[in-house]
């Protein structure tokens, strides 16, 4: 949802379009494959510079220390998470994690932690958090929130018009 947001706010995304939308995602997945390889490949850095790019937080350890990043960091209730890859998972008929969905949050939390301790120590990383909920009940507000830590001047009513909360299907209430 925020690489949409972004795209239609004015910055332009670094994606592929190799993962299309499908019914767990309807307006696509915004990825870029190599991202997946950024231990033993940088080479596209280069062409990221001043562009947006999804990256999971479990790489974010991966980035070179000689660049400057600013990082919009995705928060969501990590139940909503856990239910939302098992639906996937299950329309995909594919089978999930033997750790139950507790354990599993547990995990996700621990390494949330860890990741939230080392962003802390790094110079090079400016981080706003965004909590995904935030993003769904009050979308010009946080328009304006990363348009400001951007620094640059997005097109808020384009980035509110592409939040759909029908696509906000695995909630916590």
């Amino acid at each position: 949802m925020m690489m949409q947001m972004l795209s239609v706010g004015g910055i332009p995304v670094l994606t592929d379009d190799i993962r299309t939308s499908d019914q767990d995602n309807l307006n696509g997945y915004f990825e870029f494959e190599p991202v997946k390889k950024l231990k033993s490949d940088v080479s596209w850095l280069e062409d990221a510079r001043g562009k947006a790019v999804k990256i999971i937080y479990a790489l974010l350890t991966d980035l070179p220390t000689t660049c400057e990043y600013r990082l919009i960091f995705m928060r969501r209730s990590l139940q909503e998470v856990l239910q939302s890859q098992d639906v996937m998972l299950a329309r995909r008929g594919e089978k999930g994690s033997a750790l139950d969905p507790q354990a599993m949050a547990a995990v996700f939390e621990r390494q949330l932690r860890k990741t939230d301790n080392w962003l802390a120590q790094q110079p090079n990383f400016q981080v706003l958090d965004v909590a995904h909920r935030a993003v769904i009940d009050d979308s010009l507000a946080v328009s304006q929130q990363v348009s400001e830590f951007l620094d640059t001047d997005l097109d808020r009513s384009a980035m509110v018009s592409v939040v759909d909360p029908a696509q906000y299907r695995q909630r916590q209430d």
